[in-house]
């Protein structure tokens, strides 16, 4: 059975977090630190990307009778 692939923002995600450890790690070289810096920054750029696109999305779902409705987010909404 194939592995389900996760969504590149999780994958992205992912990739900072073991990022972020190498470097608090200490164990790298100035020069394999640069390189996971940069590396970190594109992908931090892209994860930004990513929740812009999303956060453009919600709103386009969220719009109705051509106005824009914000509602608050009740992400544990138990009743």
């Amino acid at each position: 059975m194939a592995e389900q692939k996760k969504p590149d923002f999780e994958n992205t995600m992912t990739r900072l977090e073991t990022l972020v450890a190498q470097m608090e790690s200490g164990e790298l070289t100035l020069e394999q630190s640069v390189e996971v810096f940069e590396e970190g920054v594109k992908l931090s750029k892209q994860a930004q990307a990513a929740l812009a696109a999303a956060e453009q999305k919600v709103k386009l779902l969220m719009e109705s009778n051509g106005e824009l409705s914000l509602e608050p987010f009740n992400g544990d909404n138990q009743e």
